[in-house]
């Protein structure tokens, strides 16, 4: 098998794993090296200046000893298999570099023979890279669950970002699609990780030329609609590892059906893409906007109401904290108003130490009146269009890109009146799974 097969096989065999991030690493050019990292690059997307931002994504091998159920490139799974030697996989990603393809390299693996002799082939390719290509470019490694700490060590010290697949969100669910796998052999070497960033920040802080440890930071990845684990569930695991691990990134990936087995989806299942969606929206409010999973689900309510994002859904479950006085509010709670984000908010805090705003500046400044306009007075005021009739409400709060999405979920083509609960009460709309319009939360009927 020649290496231009090789590489069909292996990219289409990584397109499972999500390395759509940002670089998060700063590197200038040098004399004598090839390429760069910079902080704000994106690979699969668009430049500020048009160009696309790219990296190959590619595995060492698609062979395992693992029979995860889920996986397509499981042990028991008749496929092609096939590997990179080291000297090849480096040729490639710096042919492609050269050619202006790539800006950088994302390698994950399968686990040959066992987790140090997959890692010790992956470290090879990317020194060779680093030490004979002089490589200076943006390199993404998934290391492997159950390396030993010696060799995690070394290829973070030549590695941007390194990451490891929680996989799924429960013990028993881990132990049912992937008996094979621990949960505290990936939780360990994720501590090793972010002990090892630690220390080398303190190391740099004595000597700025020491060796950088892994600097763009760790992320993980989940998979979404595999097991009935709930939203809750999910989120209240990565609000955790956020916490003890100081993650740069949860990913959520919504399971595509590829494999038969009883214990998954049905090959003719729907991957949930909005549930994915919205998990990463609440995501987004857990890590910039100050929720905690509590805020977002609950036990009582275990997952999220997919109508409807969920800070809109938080807003209109907690009308007794609005409406919120723009010239008056603090910057946390101007982040709880529906249509107000991160940038609008830190301009509203500027803004109005030169006087009061009104509601024709706050859009000026960004903020989505189309939202916001429910939840918010200026100078004691409500904005003129403001209605209490809640279908309208409702209409308000959904965005063009949820009533395109909501069809796409439900799997059949629906008009905005045919959302649940419209024709018993818009309100119905805005609960959680499973809750009735006899439950009383934040103090309004619902």
């Amino acid at each position: 098998m020649d290496v231009y097969e090789k590489l069909t096989i292996l990219t289409d065999a990584a397109k499972y794993d999500v390395a759509c991030t940002s670089s998060g690493s700063d590197r200038a050019g040098r004399a004598g090296a090839v390429g760069n990292a910079v902080a704000c690059g994106i690979c699969h997307s668009f430049a500020a200046d048009g160009r696309c931002i790219s990296l190959l994504k590619v595995l060492m091998t698609n062979s395992c000893i693992y029979d995860c159920k889920y996986c397509v490139n499981r042990a028991s799974r008749d496929t092609r298999r096939t590997a990179f030697t080291p000297e090849e996989l480096a040729e490639l990603t710096i042919q492609f570099y050269r050619r202006n393809y790539i800006e950088g390299l994302f390698l994950s693996s399968g686990v040959l023979k066992s987790p140090d002799y997959t890692t010790e082939r992956m470290t090879r390719a990317i020194r060779l890279l680093r030490d004979g290509y002089r490589f200076n470019g943006y390199i993404h490694v998934k290391a492997i669950p159950g390396t030993s700490p010696e060799l995690l060590r070394e290829l973070g010290l030549l590695v941007d970002r390194m990451s490891i697949n929680i996989e799924l969100p429960s013990e028993s669910s881990l132990r049912a699609l992937a008996p094979q796998k621990e949960s505290s052999a990936i939780l360990r070497p994720m501590g090793l990780i972010t002990s090892g960033i630690a220390e080398n920040r303190s190391d740099l802080a004595l000597y700025r030329h020491a060796p950088r440890f892994v600097p763009a930071g760790q992320s993980t990845q989940m998979i979404v609609g595999a097991t009935p684990d709930s939203d809750h569930r999910i989120l209240t695991l990565s609000e955790g590892l956020y916490k003890k691990y100081a993650l740069k990134r949860v990913f959520f990936s919504a399971y595509s059906p590829v494999v038969e087995d009883p214990l998954l989806p049905s090959v003719f299942t729907t991957p949930p893409l909005l549930r994915e969606h919205r998990l990463y929206q609440a995501d987004w409010l857990m890590r910039f906007y100050g929720f905690s999973a509590e805020e977002i689900v609950s036990e009582r309510y275990p997952n999220m109401n997919l109508a409807i994002d969920p800070k809109c859904n938080w807003a209109v479950r907690h009308m007794d904290e609005f409406p919120v006085e723009v010239n008056r509010a603090s910057y946390e709670r101007l982040l709880r108003v529906p249509g107000i984000g991160v940038q609008s908010a830190r301009r509203i805090v500027q803004a109005r130490r030169s006087g009061a705003l009104d509601f024709d500046g706050l859009k000026k400044l960004g903020v989505v009146m189309k939202r916001a306009r429910f939840f918010l007075t200026c100078s004691g005021k409500c904005a003129p269009d403001v209605t209490d009739d809640p279908e309208e409400v409702i209409r308000g709060l959904l965005s063009e890109k949820d009533r395109r999405m909501l069809p796409a979920a439900t799997g059949e083509q629906l008009s905005f009146l045919d959302l649940p609960g419209i024709a018993s009460g818009a309100a119905r709309l805005l609960l959680p799974a499973g809750a009735t319009t006899e439950s009383r939360e934040g103090g309004i009927m619902l």
